[in-house]
């Protein structure tokens, strides 16, 4: 009995492993994201209703950590458009659509390895 005990042991253990690992399998960003004209965005709570003409859309969605060169989101999906927010800068914020809504995006930085 006591070679069936370890056995059971060794497949629990290997079994709880497995499951731990395919449940972590995507990965865990930080915070939500867009990248327009080289640069991330930072998605915040907070909506605005002041917004002028549309920048552009994400052209290239993944929740796979990668560089990549187009407007690229870890959240929005391809098609999703940004917007100037009136009077802000694009240095400092935009707006991306969410249906009716537009929520502020605030710049982080450059996108991308220097």
């Amino acid at each position: 009995m006591p070679k069936v005990n370890s056995l059971m042991g060794i497949l629990s253990t290997s079994v709880l492993i497995l499951i731990g690992c395919s449940t972590y399998s995507s990965p865990d960003w930080v915070y939500n994201f867009v990248v327009w004209d080289d640069y991330m965005y930072v998605v915040s709570d907070e909506y605005t209703e002041n917004v002028g003409d549309m920048l552009g859309e994400v052209t290239k969605y993944s929740d796979q950590e990668a560089i990549y060169d187009e407007n690229f989101s870890n959240h929005y999906r391809e098609g999703t458009k940004y917007y100037e927010i009136k009077e802000v800068s694009t240095s400092e914020a935009i707006a991306i659509q969410e249906g009716d809504s537009y929520r502020i995006a605030k710049r982080e930085g450059k996108y991308g390895l220097e």
